[in-house]
């Protein structure tokens, strides 16, 4: 018999990521998928499905949250998916069999469905499933209610709102608002902070997804600005403008980006 699968996750372009890659597979199907946490918490109980793929922040319950409103014994195998490897760790204590770092390759995703699959298929009776139970109950009991996977970088509406950057082996943390502009490096993103630059994992997509709107703004396939830096927009060749920053850099506003940078900036 084929494993079931149930996806959760509050974006529909990464569920049906997710959907998609496990069809190409034999021996897993899709049973059900969510947008939100409360919602999944539901599902587990009602679909009980082998493996449970799970966004880490969600706005109404984050993944954290899941684990500790289901029942330990009627847990599945779970797949951690999130965008800040800051809760690799904290996913691992929490029993998951495996994580995926947003973006992940098809390979990568392919070792965490057979990790799980080799989890699932041990059964309720084995030595390894009852150790994961017993840290799985340990951590409930220890986490405060009220705790948030999300908090540390993502204010109460969900947006992102702090980056965590890594540099001389210490791990601090940057406020969205105090960014001047994004900019894309390959699958980092490089945050330019007055004249401080910090890379971190991700990608300019997913950070203009997550960025508050009304303080930051796509311009290019590469930039994203903050809103309250722009100091001027100027013309340049092929139909093509220059936004200057508060600071003095130049960034390029793409012809793609210029109607709704207008829009924006218009109030519209």
């Amino acid at each position: 018999m084929k494993a079931g699968a149930l996806v959760v996750d509050d974006e529909a372009v990464a569920r049906r990521r997710v959907i998609r890659l496990l069809a190409e597979r034999e021996d897993i199907d899709v049973v059900g998928e969510c947008s939100g946490g409360e919602a999944a918490v539901e599902a587990i109980n009602r679909l009980r499905p082998d493996v449970v793929f799970l966004d880490v922040q969600m706005p109404d319950l984050d993944g954290f949250g899941v684990l500790r409103q289901v029942d330990p014994e009627r847990m599945p195998a779970v797949v951690f998916v999130t965008a800040y490897d800051q809760y690799a760790l904290r996913a691992f204590e929490a029993c998951a069999i495996d994580y995926l770092l947003k973006p992940y390759e098809p390979d990568r995703f392919s070792q965490a469905v057979d990790r799980a699959l080799q989890w699932a298929a041990k059964g309720e009776d084995s030595e390894q499933d009852e150790r994961l139970r017993r840290l799985l109950r340990e951590v409930i009991q220890s986490q405060p209610a009220g705790e948030s996977a999300s908090a540390d970088v993502a204010g109460a509406s969900g947006r992102l709102d702090r980056f965590m950057v890594k540099r001389g082996g210490r791990s601090t943390f940057v406020r969205a608002v105090d960014v001047d502009w994004l900019e894309s490096d390959g699958n980092y993103v490089n945050l330019h902070v007055g004249k401080q630059s910090h890379l971190v994992r991700g990608t300019i997509a997913s950070c203009a997804e997550r960025l508050d709107p009304r303080k930051f703004i796509r311009i290019h396939r590469r930039y994203i600005v903050n809103i309250d830096r722009v100091k001027e927009v100027q013309p340049w060749f092929g139909g093509d403008y220059v936004i200057l920053l508060e600071d003095g850099h130049k960034l390029r506003l793409s012809r793609n980006f210029r109607e709704h940078f207008q829009s924006r900036m218009l109030g519209g």
